[in-house]
Order: C-alpha cells, then sequence, then structure tokens
C-alpha cells in the first residue's frame, strides 16, 4: 500500500462512503461551508457538554470529500466515523465498552479478561479479529471476503459474546460491568457510527493502538498490524458460514 490513506480505504471498504460522522473541534459558518461544498448534506450537528468537541453527520459526501475527511482523521485533527450497509455488511465489529462510567480511562478488570476471552473464541472459530484499544475498551474488527446479512452477522456476535459472559462468569466476574454493541445492527438503520483505526480518541486524545495478546503495540508496529491483518486475516466466505453454523448448532 502507498500510504495510510489507502490502507484505511482498502480496510473499511465494504461500508458506505457517501455518508459519516465527524468528530471535531471545528466549527462556525467557514468550516460548515467546506464541509458542505461540492453536494454534500448536514444532517445533523451538535456540541459536546464539554464545549471542546463538535459532531456533524453527513451524507452525500463525494468522493474527494470522504479522502479528505480521511486524511485529517489520520493526521488526528477529527475523527471520521462510518455507518454500516442497512442490509447486508462485509465488516463487523464488537464495541467492548466499561459499563459503568465514573472513570472513563481506566480498564476494569472485567474487561481485561473479556477482550482475551473474546479474541480467543473468535480465533478458535476462524474470525481472528484485529482488536483495537478504545477509550475504556476495544473494538474488534473483522472482515468478510463477501457480504453477509445483517441478522446473520448480529447473531453470530450475539452468541460469541454469550459465551465471553459466560467465561467472566466462570472466573468469578461481574459480566455486569460489561457492555457489548455490535455493528452491524440490524435493530438500528443509520443510526450509529464507529470510529476508523487511526486517530486519537476524541475524550482522552490517546492513539488507537492495535492490541495483541503480549499487549499495546506503538503507533508504528500498530500501523503495521493493521495492514497485515487487511492482507492475511479476511475471513473466507466458507469459513465464516462455518462458524456462524456451528454458533447456531451451540445454542
Amino acid at each position: 500500500m502507498d500510504s495510510k490513506l489507502e490502507l484505511l480505504k482498502a480496510f473499511y471498504s465494504g461500508l458506505p462512503k457517501d455518508r459519516a460522522k465527524v468528530e471535531t473541534g471545528e466549527h462556525g459558518f467557514e468550516y460548515l461551508d467546506t464541509m458542505l461544498s461540492d453536494g454534500a448534506t448536514l444532517e445533523y450537528g451538535e456540541m459536546h457538554r464539554s464545549g471542546l468537541l463538535y459532531k456533524y453527520k453527513l451524507s452525500n459526501i463525494p468522493g474527494h470529500r470522504m479522502n479528505e475527511l480521511l486524511e485529517a482523521h489520520i493526521g488526528k485533527t477529527c475523527n471520521v466515523c462510518l455507518y454500516f450497509d442497512d442490509m447486508a455488511n462485509s465488516i463487523f465489529c464488537v464495541n467492548l465498552d466499561n459499563n459503568h462510567k465514573m472513570n472513563n480511562t481506566v480498564l476494569i478488570p472485567e474487561m481485561n479478561l473479556a477482550v482475551r476471552l473474546l479474541m480467543e473464541h473468535l480465533t478458535r472459530l476462524g474470525c481472528e479479529p484485529l482488536v483495537i484499544a478504545s477509550g475504556r475498551g476495544y473494538h474488534l474488527w473483522c472482515r468478510l471476503a463477501v457480504s453477509f446479512g445483517n441478522k446473520e452477522i448480529h447473531n453470530f456476535l450475539l452468541r460469541s459474546m454469550a459465551v465471553t459472559l459466560a467465561g467472566l462468569h466462570k472466573q468469578g466476574f461481574d459480566y455486569n460491568n460489561i457492555k457489548a454493541n455490535f455493528y452491524p445492527d440490524p435493530r438500528v438503520r443509520d443510526a450509529v457510527s464507529l470510529r476508523l483505526y487511526g486517530s486519537n480518541h476524541a475524550k482522552n486524545k490517546v492513539f488507537s493502538h492495535v492490541f495483541t495478546p503480549e499487549g499495546l503495540l506503538d503507533e508504528e508496529a500498530s500501523w503495521k498490524a493493521f495492514e497485515n491483518h487487511l492482507n492475511q486475516k479476511t475471513v473466507a466466505e466458507a469459513q465464516f458460514r462455518e462458524a456462524c453454523d456451528f454458533m447456531m448448532r451451540a445454542f
């Protein structure tokens, strides 16, 4: 790959690129005029209660404008969050989060175990995820060789998470401290987006390091792991069907 931009576009090639949520400190009419030039539409905007973060949902984004947003994402001047297709997708993600928000920076013990249990489970099924640190939790991304229906993906993830929570309970942890959101989710149409790899977290300003069983990689090694996952870890159609069938029989 020639650039981080091309890596991002290739990794998330299965997601629609004509709409996005942008998180940034920029605001004002001049900024909006630039964002909305060439036909882009503002669906909503909001100011985070801290007063330092603005969120804009954009649609009808032309290709060159999306490239500019992704470049800004890589440059850490904004965060780009993409939406999933309403019906079928060739990429999915589990967002593991701390269910108790008293501290937004510390990983609770349940989280450290949950991410490892889910990683191990998905890898056993031939769906090794790319795991990215995100705030007080993790994003676990898997790429598929072909698109699968959102309902089928969601059922697979729901059952996989049940295995993870059962593992937490077995080892004496309270699984109620863990919250998991699945992307795509057929119950929610074009309403939730997810931040792409390669930026700083909007709140704590920490880079989205890749997580391995040995721990977090530094930024350079994280980009290399991201590229390696793109080139070597895409899940074949037959493998994912087999994984889905196995989980349906298990539950």
